[in-house]
């Protein structure tokens, strides 16, 4: 990428009680881009979202956004810093205090970090920006137990951008949504990140989601990055036997095949366990589940190393993958 990173994350490591769930994550975030985090349940990707939003405290490590440390930053600085850190929750009713307003959750962001603003000047913040994110003005006297599960995101997309933060995280922001809906708030997500020049972090278990809006995947095996590469490179051609696992997952429907049985559409291995998957000590975490892994695997950890530009995997066989591992 060309120009200086917005976001700088080197070697944060998150741990609960004596357990590392996020253990020397690294990588860059630069402005306008997006970013996909793939990985099965329980791999760490929701706990990335939240340390580097400073909504958890990690173990070590170093996270710089625009240049300033913000694991060492004061309360007072952190604090300015937050209307540029802005995140969309998976649940959007969940998200939305049920006791506010449309008009209060969007007013209330502009009376912390924007005081100077009149009454009229707010309210007129507000409704342009509902009518952005495809909702009337009127929409703003009502309260979120009124709207839909799409409307509601839209409301919790509307509140996270009308600080027009650098960074939006998205966790699982379109899953609970209907497939039709989700096109909708991809499509939202796109539009706004071209008219802000944004930068985004988005989580999700839908591959072809991540496919379609992301620069760069990344993808995260029990709280470990083990592969990084542009979108089309990643899809094209993976490297990591997990991330090859996780493409293979994904159901594909061929001509004359018959029909997939509902909730078979899983993109993750049946026997997947990345939780507890640290546990073995020393070496790749995943090369109990990996069949091309070697003795040398069960004693060292791969690094993350750079295979070819731009294309990083943590793999003691990577060179090997320009042809079919066996």
């Amino acid at each position: 990428m060309i120009g200086a990173a917005l976001l700088k994350v080197t070697d944060l490591s998150v741990r609960f009680d004596s357990r590392d769930v996020l253990h020397d994550v690294s990588f860059e975030l630069y402005p306008g881009e997006t970013v996909g985090l793939v990985g099965e349940s329980g791999s760490g990707k929701t706990t990335l979202a939240r340390a580097i939003l400073r909504l958890l405290r990690p173990a070590h490590g170093r996270m710089e956004f625009l240049g300033i440390d913000l694991l060492n930053s004061s309360a007072q600085l952190l604090r300015a810093r937050r209307r540029d850190l802005q995140i969309v929750f998976q649940d959007p009713l969940a998200s939305l205090n049920p006791r506010m307003s449309v008009d209060a959750a969007l007013a209330e962001p502009l009376k912390i970090f924007e005081p100077q603003l009149s009454s009229s000047a707010r309210r007129e913040r507000i409704r342009a920006m509902l009518e952005r994110v495809g909702l009337s003005a009127a929409a703003g006297a009502r309260y979120p137990h009124e709207f839909s599960g799409g409307q509601c995101q839209r409301i919790a997309i509307a509140r996270a951008m009308i600080l027009r933060p650098k960074l939006l995280v998205c966790d699982e922001a379109v899953s609970s949504l209907d497939v039709s809906i989700q096109g909708q708030i991809v499509n939202l997500l796109m539009d706004l990140q071209r008219e802000m020049g944004m930068a985004m972090l988005f989580i999700s278990h839908n591959l072809a989601v991540v496919r379609h809006l992301s620069h760069r995947v990344m993808v995260i095996y029990a709280g470990k990055l083990v592969e990084i590469a542009g979108s089309d490179a990643l899809f094209g051609a993976p490297i990591h036997p997990y991330t090859r696992a996780l493409l293979a997952a994904v159901p594909r429907i061929e001509p004359g095949a018959a029909a997939i049985p509902f909730g078979a559409a899983a993109v993750t291995p049946p026997d997947a366990n990345p939780a507890g998957a640290r546990s073995g000590g020393a070496g790749c975490a995943y090369r109990e589940r990996c069949p091309y892994a070697l003795a040398l695997c069960a004693s060292l950890e791969p690094p993350l190393a750079e295979i070819s530009p731009g294309h990083w995997a943590a793999c003691h066989r990577s060179h090997e993958t320009l042809n079919p591992l066996s």
